[in-house]
C-alpha cells in the first residue's frame, strides 16, 4: 500500500516569512478561534435560554453533561497527543491533522445547533452527542496541531514571538471584533430565541472555518520537526511523563495555564449574563459591546506595544506586571458592580493588564519545551499539548457545570419569546443569581490573578533557555556528523 501524499506547505524558507505570518497564523485560524469564541460565549446562552435546559433533571443535567463531556474530552486528549507524536510525514507530525479538522469541525459544529424538535429525553441525547463530537473529535484534532504550531515552527526565539503575537491577533482581536461588537449590536438582539435563525447564523460561521483552515495548512511550516528528521522513534510515555512531572519549569507552566484559563473560562461563562442582568438591560445592544470593546481596545494598542517591552524586559517580567495590572483592574470593577463607568475604567485597566499574557504565552511555552529538550534530549510536544488541552476542555467542563448548577439553585428565569409582539423578553433577576454572574465575571479572576503573579515569580527559563538551545544545536550538528560518518 501506497503512504499517503499529503498536500505540500507553501512555505519553503528556512526561517519565518511575512506570508507565514501574515496567512499561516493570523488569517488562517481566524475561522475556528472565531467559531471557538461564539461558541464560548454563547453555546451555553443557547442551552439556557433558547433550548430553557436550566432545570433538566432538577438542574443537574447541564451542570453535569459538561463536566462528564469533558472527561471524555480530557481522554481523547491524550489519544491524539500520541497520534500526534507517532505521526510521521514529510509534512510534520502536527500540521496533516489541519486538513482533517477543516472537514470535522464545520459539521459538527453545524450539529451543535441543529437540535431537532423532540421529546426532552431525545433532545438531551442529540445534546450529549453534538457536544462530544464537536468538542471531544474536531475540536480536540484541530485544537493540538494548531496549538503546536508556534513550538514547532522556529527555535528562532525572536521569530517565535513574533508568530505568537499574530497567532494572538487572530484570537483576540478578529474574534474579538466579531463577538464584542457585532453580535452584541446586531446578532443577539435579532436572534433572539428564534432557534433557525440560531442555528442559520451558526451555520455560517461554521462553514467559514473549512477554507481559512486550509489556508494555515498550507501557510505553515514545521522547521524543528524537519530538523529532528522523520526517523526517531517516539519514546514511552511513561518516559515522558517522568520527565515533564520532574522539570519545575514544565509544572509552573502548566499550573499557569491552568489557573489562567479558569478565570478566563468562568469570565466568558458569566459575560452576557451579567451584561444581560447586572450591568444592563437584556439584549440591550449596548452594554456587552461597550464591555467588550474596552477589552478590545488594549488589545489593539498591545499589537505594538507588548512585543517590543517583551524583548526589552523578558516575557515573563512583563506578564508578571501585567497581572498587577489585571487585578488593580477587577478590584476597581467591584468597587460597584452595576455602574457602567466604573466598570468600565477597571475593565479597561484589567485588559491593559491582560495583554502581555494574550499575546506572548505561546512563546513562554515553546522556551519550555525546548528546555525539556535539552534536558532530556527529545522532544515532549504531542504530551504537552495533551494536558494543555486537557486543562482547557476540564476547565470548561468545570466553569460551564458549576455556573449551571448555580443559576439553577440561585433562581435563574429564562427570557420568554412573546407571541404577540414577536419579541423576547428578560426577565429581572433576583439578587443571588445577581452575585452569582457578578462574582464570576469580576470577583474570580482577581483571585487567579494574585496566584498567577506567584508563579510567574518563579518561571524564569529565559535566563537559560539561549545557552540550552546553542547545546541542542552543537548536539544535533554532532550526531549529523557522527551518522555521515
Amino acid at each position: 500500500m501506497k503512504p499517503i501524499t499529503l498536500p505540500k506547505s507553501r512555505i519553503t524558507s528556512d526561517h519565518v516569512t511575512a506570508k507565514e505570518r501574515w496567512f499561516g497564523f493570523l488569517l488562517g485560524p481566524a475561522g475556528t478561534l472565531l467559531f471557538n469564541a461564539v461558541l464560548a460565549t454563547y453555546l451555553n446562552v443557547f442551552y439556557t435560554d433558547v433550548l430553557k435546559l436550566t432545570n433538566v433533571w432538577g438542574g443537574v443535567f447541564l451542570m453535569a453533561f459538561p463536566i462528564v463531556s469533558k472527561v471524555i474530552d480530557a481522554i481523547t486528549n491524550v489519544i491524539m497527543g500520541q497520534i500526534i507524536e507517532r505521526t510521521r510525514t514529510k509534512e510534520g507530525k502536527a500540521r496533516p491533522w489541519l486538513l482533517l479538522s477543516a472537514l470535522l469541525v464545520p459539521v459538527t459544529g453545524i450539529l451543535l445547533f441543529a437540535v431537532p424538535n423532540g421529546s426532552e429525553t431525545f433532545q438531551v441525547v442529540w445534546i450529549m452527542l453534538s457536544y462530544n463530537l464537536y468538542y471531544s473529535i474536531a475540536g480536540t484534532i484541530y485544537n493540538m496541531s494548531h496549538g503546536l504550531m508556534v513550538p514547532l515552527s522556529t527555535r528562532n526565539t525572536t521569530e517565535r514571538g513574533g508568530l505568537s503575537v499574530f497567532n494572538n491577533v487572530a484570537s483576540v482581536m478578529i474574534s474579538g471584533i466579531i463577538v464584542a461588537l457585532i453580535f452584541p449590536m446586531l446578532v443577539m438582539p435579532a436572534l433572539g430565541v428564534n432557534r433557525s435563525l440560531w442555528l442559520l447564523v451558526m451555520g455560517i460561521l461554521a462553514v467559514l472555518t473549512f477554507p481559512l483552515t486550509m489556508l494555515e495548512y498550507f501557510y505553515t511550516k514545521e522547521r524543528i520537526t524537519e530538523e529532528i528528521g522523520t526517523t526517531e522513534a517516539p519514546h514511552p510515555v511513561r518516559e515522558q511523563l517522568a520527565v515533564i512531572f520532574h522539570d519545575k519549569y514544565w509544572l509552573l507552566i502548566a499550573g499557569y495555564y491552568l489557573i489562567y484559563n479558569l478565570g478566563a473560562y468562568f469570565k466568558n461563562a458569566s459575560l452576557v449574563y451579567y451584561c444581560n442582568y447586572v450591568l444592563g438591560t437584556y439584549n440591550d445592544g449596548v452594554t456587552q459591546m461597550m464591555v467588550s470593546v474596552i477589552g478590545g481596545v488594549p488589545m489593539g494598542i498591545g499589537i505594538f506595544a507588548v512585543w517590543p517591552l517583551a524583548k526589552k524586559f523578558g516575557k515573563r517580567n512583563v506578564t508578571l506586571a501585567g497581572f498587577i495590572l489585571y487585578a488593580i483592574g477587577g478590584a476597581i470593577c467591584l468597587i460597584n458592580p452595576h455602574n457602567m463607568v466604573i466598570v468600565l475604567v477597571g475593565q479597561f485597566i484589567k485588559n491593559m493588564g491582560g495583554l502581555p499574557c494574550a499575546y506572548v504565552f505561546m512563546a513562554l511555552m515553546a522556551d519550555v519545551l525546548d528546555h525539556l529538550e535539552w534536558k532530556c534530549g527529545f522532544r515532549c510536544d504531542g504530551l504537552s499539548a495533551s494536558i494543555n488541552s486537557i486543562i482547557v476542555t476540564v476547565v470548561a467542563g468545570i466553569s460551564s457545570g458549576v455556573m449551571n448548577f448555580c443559576l439553577a439553585r440561585s433562581g435563574y428565569l429564562a427570557p420568554e419569546f412573546v407571541q404577540a409582539t414577536g419579541q423576547t423578553v428578560g426577565f429581572v433577576q433576583n439578587a443571588a443569581t445577581q452575585n452569582v454572574f457578578t462574582f464570576f465575571f469580576l470577583g474570580f479572576e482577581i483571585i487567579t490573578a494574585v496566584m498567577l503573579i506567584a508563579i510567574l515569580f518563579f518561571l524564569n527559563v529565559e535566563k537559560v533557555i539561549g545557552r540550552e538551545q546553542a547545546e541542542i544545536k552543537a548536539r544535533r550538528e554532532a550526531e549529523a556528523g557522527e551518522e555521515k560518518a
